[in-house]
């Protein structure tokens, strides 16, 4: 692993230091190998993912997108160790989901995973500062939250002056910003978000992407984001398209944000694995 450093000016004036551990640049964050994962659905068994196969290098930024019941949403949740692959592997950054105890999958989690979900999941009795604070003492982490991150995180998602606010009083765009920023806050090495954009309007929603590339390619996350609207998906540097468990086909996305230094992936018309 290497450590990243670099130094940022908020808009407040305050400067603060990007640091991560990067994964290393011939390896990938990300490695889905033969997955797959069958549910029992009472005497029937469900196969949700089926031998599934794929890279993302650190950097990328990563769309897999595909209709109600193509296996996405199951894909996300064994791509963030949220459950357990049936078989194949899930490693990150070169270690094994499977290799892990229950606790520490859970540090893991914690340590290199920013989740964005489609509700929210905002804790309605505080308000955005108090969400956002909340995640980063959940992390475990022991250094005081860097304010100034904060600040340039607030800026970056045009949140500053909502922070104050319950949920209740944010709209559905700036809860989804406030729900970024708290995935953001830990410095995660990679972002996982599930359907960002499924209960916002197209002004929101529009927003919402923006913001997900700008911080893709602003403090140098991997992102992943499922998705299965593909004018979303276009942003991405790479999409993954699902049907029936599989990936099917795998295309460069419009944006050509993918790779760490933002070159789109070669465009593949069919295939399973983008190995």
């Amino acid at each position: 692993m290497a450590f990243a450093f670099g130094q940022v000016r908020s808009r407040s004036g305050l400067t603060f230091t990007m640091m991560g551990v990067q994964a290393e640049a011939s390896r990938p964050i990300i490695h889905a190998d033969n997955l797959s994962k069958v549910y029992a659905a009472g005497r029937i068994m469900v196969a949700a993912v089926r031998e599934v196969s794929f890279e993302v290098k650190p950097g990328e930024f990563v769309a897999i997108v595909g209709p109600s019941g193509s296996g996405k949403s199951t894909l996300f949740y064994l791509l963030g160790g949220l459950t357990r692959a049936s078989e194949g592997r899930v490693l990150i950054d070169g270690v094994d989901f499977a290799t892990l105890t229950d606790a520490e999958r859970t540090r893991l989690r914690r340590h290199r995973i920013g989740f964005v979900f489609q509700k929210f999941n905002l804790l309605p009795t505080l308000s955005a500062i108090g969400n956002i604070e909340i995640a980063y003492k959940i992390s475990g982490r022991k250094e005081p939250m860097d304010r100034a991150y904060l600040d340039h995180l607030s800026d970056l998602l045009s949140i500053r002056g909502r922070l104050e606010h319950r949920p209740s009083e944010l709209s559905g765009g700036e809860q989804q910003r406030v729900a970024i920023a708290r995935a953001l806050i830990t410095r995660p090495a990679i972002v996982l978000a599930d359907e960002p954009t499924g209960n916002l309007d197209t002004k929101n929603s529009d927003a919402v992407l923006k913001m997900l590339v700008r911080s893709n390619r602003e403090l140098g996350q991997t992102t992943l984001m499922i998705t299965h609207n593909p004018e979303a998906a276009a942003i991405a540097g790479r999409i993954l398209h699902m049907r029936d468990g599989e990936i099917h086909k795998i295309e460069s996305g419009a944006g050509a944000f993918g790779g760490p230094n933002g070159a789109s992936q070669p465009k593949a018309e069919s295939g399973i694995s983008t190995v």
